[in-house]
């Protein structure tokens, strides 16, 4: 049983060897970065539809506001003209409309509130972006400069150790 669990655990330990050769650091963070600008990329589209909606609820808006002066409008003529009937209906068509203005307002109101929380969440995610740019330029410069080390340190070994031959 001690030889399988060994035999396994020497398999594990080889296959996370042969992973861990195989990840390359520039890559890794290329890949990163590429993910999050495919988040910029839809996260200015979810911002392009909540400004749209925006511009929506606006013109809505100031179409109950139109139709309500209409209205208005229209049960001064009748009053005029003495259709009291008439102008009733028209204040009571107005007043339908002055409904609708206020909650097309305060929903208009809210979507504003919100595009700006979502353009405020879109300039963070691109200094975010910014940020993981310089870094990944930043830590590639240390792994080459580690790398060239490395070599430098393992030809400098390479040749102490055929010196020590020669003598």
């Amino acid at each position: 049983m001690g030889i399988f669990s060994r035999l396994g655990q020497l398999i594990k330990s080889n296959i996370n060897d042969l992973i861990s050769r195989s990840e390359d650091p520039e890559k890794m963070l290329n890949q990163l970065i590429t993910d999050m600008n495919q988040q910029l990329i839809d996260s200015k589209k979810s911002v392009a539809a909540a400004i749209a909606d925006e511009k929506k609820l606006e013109r809505h808006y100031k179409e109950q506001e139109k139709e309500a002066d209409e209205w208005e409008r229209r049960a001064i003529l009748a009053l005029k003209s003495g259709k009291e009937e008439l102008a009733r209906e028209a204040l009571t068509r107005k007043q339908k409309a002055d409904e609708y203005a206020a909650q097309y307002q305060e929903q208009w109101d809210q979507q504003q509130e919100s595009v700006e929380k979502l353009k405020e969440a879109l300039r963070s995610l691109q200094q975010k972006i910014e940020e993981a740019q310089r870094k990944k330029n930043l830590l590639i410069a240390r792994a080459k400069r580690a790398e060239a080390q490395k070599r430098i340190q393992e030809t400098i070994s390479g040749v102490n150790d055929t010196s020590a031959f020669e003598t």
